[in-house]
């Protein structure tokens, strides 16, 4: 079978397409998994290009989506046909985060190999199932990005109709997050350079937006469309180069859900008026097992269905990476066999 590994130390000139035996019959608690589409996120481009060192010739990608093949002895939970998607942290079930998950020892792509495979055998709880009627690759978006932006609002946010909701640029996580945000009732402003990806978040919902590059300091612009009162959550996607203007941004006891470090990972705080503001800043990675199950409850239940910027051949793995790291996609990037 075919798997995309990367070489050490890294590079999308290190990419690799291989041949590898697949994996033996599921053992006991296990199930095999076809591997159908994988969407990508930017910890995979870290790892792909070095940034988070793994093991060489490590098997890439987190996401996962396919087709149940075979059921170890105790599988109780799913059967030849399902429809499954992978999880990212598959030693955290449910409750708070433990110690574990600090490391990304379990995670596929990271720790252990990933689901750039055409077939993987893990343990059962390394998958749930998929949305009933969802496409792979619309599947593949949930494990990290989706699920992300379910725990910011849902989750840790509280997230009520009539909330308002700032989401920092149109990659994967936030244009989750605008369309959760949406279907609960809540207002939401979306921030890009682009106008084109500003008019596009608008036909999805956007009920204002802010290009930063015309306005670099939008934070003002929050507190001016919100009438002084600021935004209830914030998806800080940015970090030491847009925290503050998420504090300034922020309301009164609002929520700031500090998920990506795109502009970096080091720089100053304004702590005096994130104190002043009673602002909850709330550092996440994805979520459990079980906010996955109550995620995909969710979005069964309403219209949600994931953007898809674009999909690549998994053989054309390295060009998918470039493509995203050029920051040129709205939604998800995606990758099939």
């Amino acid at each position: 079978m075919k798997a995309v590994v990367v070489k050490q130390p890294g590079g999308l000139e290190n990419l690799q397409v291989i041949d590898q035996d697949k994996p033996q019959q599921p053992g006991r608690g296990e199930i095999q998994v076809d591997i159908k589409a994988s969407s990508l996120n930017f910890h995979d481009l870290s790892v792909a290009l070095g940034r988070i060192k793994a093991d060489d010739g490590r098997v890439l990608l987190s996401d996962g989506a396919g087709i149940v093949t075979a059921v170890g002895e105790g599988v109780n939970e799913f059967k030849q046909g399902d429809a499954v998607v992978s999880t990212f942290f598959p030693q955290w079930l449910s409750g708070d985060p433990i110690p574990a998950v600090a490391n990304f020892e379990q995670t596929p792509g990271d720790g252990i190999d990933g689901m750039a495979a055409q077939t993987v055998v893990c343990q059962a709880e390394a998958f749930t199932h998929a949305p009933k009627g969802w496409s792979h690759e619309e599947a593949a978006t949930i494990t990290t990005a989706g699920l992300t932006a379910w725990r910011a609002l849902v989750v840790d946010g509280n997230l009520k109709a009539g909330d308002t909701v700032v989401a920092l640029g149109t990659g994967g996580v936030s244009i989750a997050a605008l369309q959760i945000a949406k279907a609960m009732g809540a207002r939401v402003i979306i921030t890009s350079s682009s106008d084109e990806k500003l008019a596009r978040a608008q036909e999805l919902g956007a009920d204002a937006t802010i290009n930063y590059k015309k306005a670099p300091e939008w934070g003002e612009q929050v507190q001016k469309l919100t009438d002084g009162k600021g935004a209830e959550h914030i998806i800080e996607v940015g970090g030491p180069d847009t925290l503050n203007q998420s504090i300034t941004a922020a309301a009164v006891g609002g929520h700031i859900a500090l998920i990506g470090v795109l502009t970096g990972i080091k720089g100053d705080v304004a702590t005096a008026a994130l104190m002043a503001k009673h602002i909850r800043l709330q550092g996440l990675i994805v979520g459990n097992r079980q906010q996955q199950q109550d995620y995909i409850r969710a979005l069964e239940q309403t219209d949600i269905r994931p953007v898809i910027d674009k999909t690549y051949a998994f053989e054309k793995l390295a060009e998918a990476f470039d493509y995203q790291q050029n920051g040129k996609h709205f939604g998800k990037v995606c990758v099939r066999w």
